[in-house]
């Protein structure tokens, strides 16, 4: 085996997948492992390196993905031959990046692993997740009598999590009842069931610019008339949003309370308030995105908490803090539109899968939830400063220092016309980027880009931005 020297100062050094990632290609390269070598297994190197699981099948797949190691079912993980391996750092043989198109933004990116740096993705890193409890609920479902498993579940999801997550709400100031909330699968699909609930095409409506990307696709699938207001680092402009709806009477606004995506910014109080006044003499629903409220610093506003639900309708989830795999969100709102919110989720994919949210509520339970983000969001905060020290290095603008949450916003050194170009070009490298155009209403072309803080430690990423400027 190998040496490998880790250094687990999570402020200043890189992620551990990272340096596994960079020990294994140095011994490839300089030929301490040679070509058809046999890599420890995962659990092997694990154990000895007192590592994850998750955090070596992560590297490892990252390895693959770079042409230096193959997988072989029943034999492990080996050595690429040469003529298949990288032939110098940072270079692929044999490898064809993808192609940067939206239907490749949109779902091929959740499945192509063959970019080994994805520093406009919009999750965590796997080795963060919450092994230990993830590993514990799924022996506690193990043990679920098959019985309880044998049907489609209650239209609005598991009981047990639904009251769950109403005491959450209580703590933050939003008193509710389990028959405020409705499960969905995932924030995404409660966002698509309140859109075919209460919009019809042609409706008009208000967005972020720049916004929730696979939003935006939803309202565009459902032929709603889009239009942006500008997002600042503390709220929104609400001067341009009274002229938006003086002029074209919208429906609705669909608003990222904290830590928005893609910006990083979160609401302060004096904007969340005109907003309301705003929605109220209007009479327009406001489709509150919070997903990321336990990645946030407390005392960011809530509107629903704010305005008790009248206009307000609130979505949440845990694929930012317990793992996007166990798709799991939910939406609370009034109880009569709750239950045509309802209605929609039978209609268009019946009932959520009881067997994910009974994971979920185990792991909030028993599985060391709240020590879990607590250390999440503290390596959240070191990814931060170590990107912010980069981006100072180079001179570039940062729309908002949050240091915290995922997202950075950044405005490189190119031309709007060409950072579709420079994203392009990254993918070559093996890197991928995301353009400001994915994020704005109107495709407009854009010189920003949403950097993910704890994927965008690689050098080789900062190597790549020095030679664009």
């Amino acid at each position: 085996m190998i040496e490998l020297e880790l250094d687990r100062d999570r402020r200043t050094a890189p992620t551990l997948v990272e340096q596994l990632v960079q020990g294994f290609a140095r011994a490839i390269d300089g030929h301490s492992l040679r070509a058809g070598a046999l890599l420890p297994s995962v659990r092997q190197l694990a154990q000895t390196h007192q590592l994850s699981t998750f955090t070596v099948t992560e590297a490892y797949n990252r390895l693959v993905s770079m042409g230096l190691v193959v997988a072989r079912r029943g034999s492990g993980y080996r050595v690429a031959p040469r003529e298949t391996s990288r032939a110098s750092a940072g270079q692929w043989q044999n490898w064809q990046p993808p192609s940067l198109t939206a239907t490749w933004l949109l779902s091929d990116v959740f499945a192509d692993q063959s970019v080994p740096i994805k520093a406009g993705g919009g999750w965590l890193p796997n080795e963060w997740i919450n092994e230990t409890g993830l590993q514990h609920t799924l022996r506690a479902l193990s043990r679920v009598p098959a019985a309880r498993l044998g049907d489609y579940g209650h239209p609005y999801g598991f009981a047990p999590l639904r009251e769950r997550i109403v005491e959450q709400l209580d703590r933050r100031g939003l008193p509710v009842d389990v028959s405020n909330v409705l499960l969905t699968q995932g924030a995404t699909q409660a966002l698509d069931l309140i859109v075919r609930t209460l919009l019809r095409a042609g409706d008009a409506v208000i967005v972020e610019d720049p916004g929730y990307c696979n939003l935006l696709q939803i309202l565009k699938l459902a032929g709603l008339v889009v239009h942006g207001v500008p997002r600042t680092p503390t709220g929104i402009d609400t001067d341009v949003l009274e002229a938006l709806v003086a002029a074209h009477q919208p429906k609705a606004i669909f608003v990222n309370t904290t830590l928005q995506n893609p910006t990083g910014a979160s609401f302060n109080m004096a904007a969340a308030f005109r907003l309301l006044q705003i929605a109220e003499r209007h009479r327009m629903w406001v489709i509150e995105d919070d997903v990321s409220r336990e990645l946030a610093p407390p005392g960011a506003p809530m509107f629903a908490a704010l305005e008790g639900l009248q206009r307000v309708l609130y979505v949440g989830g845990f694929s930012k803090t317990v793992t996007p795999a166990l798709r799991c969100g939910y939406v609370v709102a009034e109880r009569d539109v709750l239950r045509e919110l309802a209605r929609t989720k039978m209609a268009v994919g019946l009932t959520s899968s009881e067997a994910i949210e009974r994971m979920v509520d185990k792991v909030l339970v028993e599985g060391r939830y709240a020590r879990h983000v607590e250390a999440v969001n503290e390596r959240l905060k070191a990814a931060h400063l170590t990107v912010e020290a980069r981006l100072d290095a180079l001179g570039l603008e940062v729309f908002h220092r949050p240091r915290a949450g995922l997202f950075l916003w950044v405005r490189l050194p190119v031309e709007a016309e060409h950072a579709a170009d420079i994203a392009t070009a990254a993918l070559a490298d093996g890197i991928w980027l995301a353009p400001g155009s994915y994020f704005r209403p109107d495709d407009a072309q854009s010189a920003w880009f949403r950097f993910n803080a704890p994927y965008s430690t690689d050098d080789a990423l900062w190597r790549f931005i020095e030679r664009i400027r």
